[in-house]
């Protein structure tokens, strides 16, 4: 038999976000469970650790808020009715809401999407216009200067995609795979999430 799932945490997340995919594209639409998807966001922490410290600040910012979405979920059986919840009381965008943290989440899925896409179709070894494509796209428009100044430092020391792949226990074919399965996957999450937003007038850039 091969390596387990356990030392696979590409594997792992690819897996997960496939059976999120599969809630998200159902029609009618049926709420998405709040512990299926806070477990595979979870999943995605281990990425962020492996990208050093240009992702710091998103690793610190992603974990503590999938850890409050997994704590909520215990409470919380759905998505939309954790965002309905914090409707009701009008803390949508107070800071530490579940509703503030999902969003917060979701663009961390949304920028490991677009890193993953960068990879796939960018030659060479280095990560860094792969993670700056990522960066810019996702998080720059919601940071102020000091933080992407910061960010822009850090990408210096970013891993190489073969450290990469070797963090995550992966070569490159089986890596291309996974992260091909993680960009189709996590798409109709992503989508599924911002219409949570969007179909109650909430908004998703802020």
């Amino acid at each position: 038999m091969g390596s387990s799932q356990a030392d696979k945490p590409l594997r792992r997340i690819a897996v997960s976000f496939e059976e999120l995919a599969a809630v998200a594209k159902q029609q009618p639409a049926v709420p998405m469970d709040a512990g299926a998807f806070s477990r595979a966001c979870s999943n995605v922490s281990v990425l962020f650790g492996c990208l050093g410290i240009a992702f710091k600040f998103a690793e610190m910012d992603y974990v503590a808020k999938v850890d409050d979405l997994v704590e909520a979920s215990k409470s919380i059986s759905t998505l939309p009715s954790m965002v309905e919840r914090d409707i009701q009381t009008d803390t949508v965008r107070k800071p530490g809401s579940h509703t503030r943290n999902l969003l917060r989440v979701k663009r961390g899925i949304d920028m490991v999407k677009v890193l993953f896409e960068q990879i796939l179709v960018t030659e060479g070894n280095s990560l860094r216009d792969a993670a700056s494509v990522a960066y810019a796209q996702v998080f720059a428009p919601h940071h102020g200067w000091a933080i992407r100044k910061a960010v822009s430092a850090g990408m210096y020391a970013l891993p190489s995609k073969s450290q990469l792949l070797k963090k995550l226990n992966e070569d490159e074919e089986s890596a291309k795979v996974q992260m091909q399965n993680f960009v189709r996957s996590s798409a109709p999450v992503i989508c599924y999430v911002d219409d949570l937003f969007t179909s109650r007038n909430l908004g998703i850039d802020w």
